[in-house]
């Protein structure tokens, strides 16, 4: 498996095989194998045809599990796009020291890289199903106290003027690094969301978090079959969400979902500063590992550049 962080935790085949054995033996004759694509927070293993095991990359991974275990029954039963099924958490075992999870195989394909002759053309189809799923998240209502648990909070619900200055110098680094992006650009763009995303109603609701087209699965007419990894699920101002139309559609698709969720001019503007603060984060993390992220990345901050 690749490392992708200072503190990536090593995991490999036997391991993980003695894992699921040790802690669950009903699964002792079914075919282990790890996946090609693996995330950035988890290292992925198909059990059998019907199962996946998904083991946190890094320290503290295991509260993204005990997260996904505890509220995904609840996201499933009120919206109508698939969603994982956490089945079994295992606990810290054999020198791996977080929890890590058993959930249901997901149908679906994966979405094209950039650039794949595979392409992605009419994305009509996958907007409106988008467009559903972040309006059925953000009417569901939160249970008492939920909006006060720390596990359900992150910088990815505050406004963006609190990531002002995360932004340039993360904008600064990107450009030593030689990043190809006009970046006079892209700070008048981010300097625009800023100020639109003051002027937001303070709105509260649901957000997944990590909304991108990695953790999408799509049907064979190129549709929304499924939405993945709920490890950044929160309760916040959902508008970082809303990044998805620049990584995942075409602009069509785009009209297309802003129009599905009504979307004003404001929270419009602060969608794509969302994008271009996403993409400029990622690439000098993940530039030397992950570098079909980071092309994905490139293509999202270049259309939240371009506007539509």
């Amino acid at each position: 498996m690749a490392t992708l962080h200072a503190d990536e935790l090593p995991v490999d085949l036997p391991l993980v095989r003695r894992l699921v054995d040790g802690a669950f033996p009903q699964f002792c004759s079914l075919a282990l194998a790890p996946m090609r694509e693996s995330g950035s927070s988890n290292v992925l293993f198909r059990l059998g045809d019907r199962l996946l095991v998904r083991l946190p990359r890094d320290k503290g991974g295991g509260a993204r599990v005990a997260k996904e275990a505890g509220w995904l029954p609840y996201v499933a039963r009120r919206v109508t796009t698939s969603v994982p099924t956490v089945l079994h958490v295992g606990e810290p075992a054999l020198g791996y020291p977080e929890r890590w999870a058993i959930t249901s195989w997901m149908p679906g394909s994966r979405p094209p890289s950039p650039g794949s002759a595979s392409g992605r053309h009419d994305t009509s189809a996958l907007a409106e199903g988008l467009a559903r799923f972040l309006s059925e998240l953000r009417r569901m209502e939160a249970p008492a106290g939920a909006e006060d648990e720390p596990a359900l909070s992150s910088y990815r619900g505050l406004p963006l003027s609190d990531l002002d200055t995360e932004y340039h110098e993360a904008a600064a680094a990107c450009r030593a690094l030689g990043v190809d992006l006009d970046f006079d650009v892209a700070l008048h763009v981010w300097e625009l969301a800023v100020d639109a995303s003051a002027h937001l109603q303070r709105t509260v609701g649901w957000y997944h978090g990590d909304l991108l087209l990695e953790n999408l699965l799509l049907t064979d007419a190129g549709g929304l079959a499924a939405v993945l990894d709920f490890g950044g699920l929160g309760i916040g101002n959902p508008a970082v969400d809303l990044i998805i139309a620049w990584d995942a559609l075409d602009g069509a698709g785009r009209r297309v979902f802003r129009d599905a969720l009504d979307l004003d001019d404001a929270a419009w503007t602060a969608s794509r500063g969302w994008a271009l603060f996403v993409a400029m984060i990622t690439f000098p993390y993940y530039g030397s590992t992950m570098p079909d992220r980071c092309a994905q990345r490139l293509a999202m901050a270049e259309a939240a550049l371009r506007g539509m």
